[in-house]
């Protein structure tokens, strides 16, 4: 039932913390908070502006789907191209595209120009380019720290990537009511600049002298040999579709089933943010992810969102959503690092391409699918078919059996790191 992993060289008593000693890491880690504000900011902003011009959740469902179709039709080719080139160069030239696609936004918007054939194409590009990003950018974490430092790296990433969930919906909140949703363009385009000026300072790390064995289908045969990450990616596929569509249902939840405005919509997605930054940094303190840490995370999921359909209030909402968020984030971040931990260098890139497929590039179906619940039923059903989805995939990862194999032993990871995983 229990997946153990050795302890890395940082040894039993290393520090949740750990990877900010390494000056690479360091600076990337700084790099990254505010550019994930900034989009964070960006799709807040975008989610209410899109919603306020249509009226309509499934127009919203759908043009936000457009950004996760690159990585539905194309998401496992990217971790192949990843696996086989310079990580850091390969981001300098991904976040350099972002920038111009969201400066490209920013004067659409300023120009009256972003109508919903514009975001869509914009959207579309932004998606072609986190098909190589994300999983560059995932593995590129593993490239930054000694072994022993990897599972803090993984953690604090999260809690990059959680923390700016906070920031920029918050912020988000603050512009729409005062400035309009322009400002939060233009600034998600200038905070690119932070996180490419880092990544130029960083030392290149050396690269692994293992050749990347096969493509994609040779990182599906791995996936599907080791149900240390073949029921992870099932768990995250489930939930990914049908729970983390959370742009199109509090959007509706806020307007429709509230009867708010757009700051009260800012101030629900960053509650459900500062849970989350709780949940990365629980996760960050567990040296062993486990089987049960996993499905625990995704029941107290599903209950946080059940209860959550049922409140009344902006007040009640704010709390539930929070408590919501450090169970669904502390489930993020132990796929993450479940995963990561138990993948060899070669195809780690790979490995990551599928947990960005799952996770993100089922959002265009679910998107369109949640919307049409929530323009039918109403925002809190889009929350109660969220809350099923955890439950199942809690079920699943407490009741799937999977009997020890003889190579269950990870014996392909590099000399130096040394795993074992045994149930």
């Amino acid at each position: 039932m229990l997946w153990a992993h050795r302890q890395f060289a940082g040894g039993p008593q290393a520090s949740a913390f750990n990877a900010l000693r390494q000056r690479d890491f360091r600076r990337f880690f700084l790099g990254q908070l505010p550019s994930a504000s900034g989009t964070f900011l960006q799709q807040t902003a975008l989610g209410w502006l899109i919603f306020a011009n249509t009226g309509s959740a499934t127009s919203l469902g759908m043009v936000l789907a457009s950004g996760s179709l690159p990585t539905l039709f194309l998401g496992p080719w990217g971790g192949a191209v990843a696996d086989r080139m310079d990580l850091r160069r390969l981001l300098i030239g991904t976040q350099t595209s972002f920038a111009i696609l969201a400066g490209g936004l920013w004067l659409a918007a300023a120009t009256g120009a972003a109508d919903t054939a514009a975001i869509v194409c914009l959207n579309v590009g932004t998606g072609l380019v986190s098909v190589v990003d994300a999983p560059a950018r995932q593995a590129f974490v593993g490239q930054l720290v000694a072994p022993g430092q990897l599972a803090s790296a993984i953690s604090l990433n999260g809690v990059v990537m959680n923390g700016a969930k906070v920031i920029g919906p918050a912020l988000a909140g603050v512009l729409i009511a005062t400035v309009g949703t322009t400002a939060c363009f233009a600034t998600n385009a200038l905070s690119y600049l932070l996180v490419i000026g880092a990544l130029i300072t960083i030392t290149a790390p050396q690269r692994s002298t293992l050749t990347p064995r096969g493509g994609v289908l040779d990182g599906l045969r791995y996936a599907r040999g080791r149900h240390q990450l073949w029921l992870p990616l099932l768990m995250m596929g489930l939930i990914g579709l049908l729970t983390f569509n959370f742009t199109v249902v509090l959007a509706v939840f806020t307007a429709e089933d509230l009867h708010a405005t757009g700051g009260a919509y800012g101030l629900l997605t960053a509650a459900l943010s500062v849970g989350s930054v709780i949940g990365s940094l629980l996760v960050a303190k567990l040296a062993h992810p486990r089987r049960i840490y996993l499905a625990s995370a995704s029941l107290v999921f599903g209950i946080g969102m059940l209860i959550t359909a049922l409140t009344t209030t902006i007040t009640q909402a704010a709390i539930t959503l929070a408590l919501t968020g450090v169970a669904a984030f502390a489930f993020v971040t132990l796929t993450s690092t479940t995963l990561q931990l138990h993948s060899a260098p070669t195809y780690r890139a790979r490995i990551m391409a599928l947990f960005s497929f799952v996770y993100l590039g089922t959002t265009p179906v679910g998107n369109i699918a949640v919307g049409w619940v929530c323009q039918t039923f109403g925002g809190r059903s889009g929350l109660v078919v969220g809350a099923v989805a955890c439950l199942i995939a809690a079920g699943l990862a407490f009741c799937v059996h999977t009997p020890p194999r003889p190579d269950d032993e990870l014996h392909d990871l590099d000399d130096t790191q040394t795993a074992a995983t045994r149930l």
